[in-house]
Parts: C-alpha cells; structure tokens; sequence
C-alpha cells in the first residue's frame, strides 16, 4: 500500500509531534541569537531586551498595566515591573493613573519612548530585509501559522 497523503495534509500525531519538535529546536538557538543581535545593535540607545519588550508591547497595544503585560509575554510580573522600572528612569516610558484600577496605573510610551523604539525597529527591518533564501510569503505565512499554533497550544503556562 502506498501513502496517499498530500503535502497539504495534516499530519498523523507522532509524526506531527517529530516535526514539532525540529522547530522547537530551532526556536532556542533562534530567539537567543535574535537575543543578543537585538544587543548588538542597541547598544548606543541602552535597551535590554526585556526593557525592548516593554516598549514593543506598548507601541503594539498603547498603554497598559504591568500585569497585562507580563500575561502578554508570559513573564512574571516582577520582571516586567523591573523592566518598566529602568524604561521610566530612562524618560521612555511613564506611569499614568488608570481608570480602572486605582492600584495599578497604566504604562505608556514618552515621545523618547517611542521614538528610540522606532528606531530601533528601522534598523532590523534593514537587517531582517538580509535573510534571504528565497523565501517566499507562502512560506512566512507557514511559519507564522505553526509558530501561532505552537503558541495558542502553550498559552495556559504562565510565568507566575
């Protein structure tokens, strides 16, 4: 008997968890590379990567609470506030009285803020625009697909 499937088949479960276990393998050495080049090439602004992912998620969202954002990134709330800590005292973001929630301002982008984190997204779109290999939009949409899946699979583990 010969196999039938097609490329665009899904995948029986063993065979699905071996191949998702080859992107887990490449999502450790990838996110820690992009880790310490995202360092590389923000040094002269001085933004770690959490304080990156705080102005990130705040340029993404607008203003936000610290423990939204560490659900957003599964990050416990002490980092986070760590992050947010260091983004104030650099003038990049600040705390603004919440509505909702007498206790827990919300966080939000300075000018500063923003305009570091805009620059630094100009620099790796110059250095993301590199990759190359001939990759196609189908094959990002791919990627993003299985990396979106992978991570809506994993989204009942929180940090805290």
């Amino acid at each position: 008997m010969t196999d039938t499937r097609t490329p665009d088949d899904p995948l029986p479960p063993g065979e699905l968890a071996d191949r998702l276990a080859e992107v887990f393998a490449l999502v450790g050495p990838l996110y820690r590379r992009a880790h310490r080049k995202v360092e590389q090439i923000a040094p002269a602004d001085g933004l770690s990567v959490g304080v990156r992912a705080v102005l990130d998620l705040l340029r993404e969202h607008g203003p936000m609470t610290v423990p939204r954002m560490g659900r957003a990134q599964a990050l416990s709330r002490q980092f986070v506030q760590r992050m947010v800590n260091d983004a104030v005292e650099r003038g990049l973001a600040e705390a603004v009285p919440n509505p909702a929630h007498r206790r827990s301002p919300l966080i939000r982008l300075t000018d500063r803020g923003r305009a570091a984190v805009g620059a630094l997204h100009a620099r790796e779109q110059a250095l993301l625009g590199q990759v190359g290999g001939g990759l196609t939009g189908a094959d990002v949409d791919a990627c993003v697909k299985v990396l979106t899946r992978m991570l809506a699979f994993l989204d009942d583990v929180g940090a805290d």
